[in-house]
């Protein structure tokens, strides 16, 4: 199982750019973050960006990352958030959350408010949480 420090190493978590602002990208399900190439050039010129994988994703390796009893609601996915931010030492950042991404950052803005400066939902979306729980996306199952 991955420490809780090592969690953006093991989400493929990366930093691009040189703002003064930052904003975090963060993916929807069946998704990775490939789904921000297109956008990425114009953000980066312009932001510090942050970009990471959920667990569930195809581009983490590591399937022991994925706990099935934890990822049963958002929280977990919201705490896995949280962690990553607080790993890479952001601070007021501008969150941008895809589909059931929007969805978690609410949660963690929520249990985190000095973490998150704005919240930028892009069709978010609550109603993937069953079908993750069920090991759709990864092939896992409990």
């Amino acid at each position: 199982m991955v420490m809780r420090k090592d969690l953006g190493t093991a989400m493929n978590a990366r930093i691009l750019g040189s703002g003064k602002e930052t904003i975090v990208l963060a993916h929807g399900y069946g998704g990775d973050q490939s789904v921000w190439d297109d956008v990425l050039p114009d953000l980066t010129a312009r932001y510090t960006v942050v970009l990471f994988d959920w667990c569930f994703s195809g581009a983490v390796k590591d399937p022991t990352l994925y706990d099935p009893d934890r990822y049963s609601s958002y929280d977990g996915f919201a705490e896995d958030l949280i962690c990553i931010v607080e790993e890479m030492k952001l601070k007021r950042c501008v969150f941008v959350g895809h589909s059931m991404s929007g969805m978690i950052g609410c949660i963690a803005s929520i249990k985190r408010p000095q973490l998150f400066s704005r919240l930028v939902l892009v069709g978010p979306s609550p109603s993937h949480i069953q079908k993750i729980c069920h090991g759709f996306g990864h092939g896992y199952t409990h």
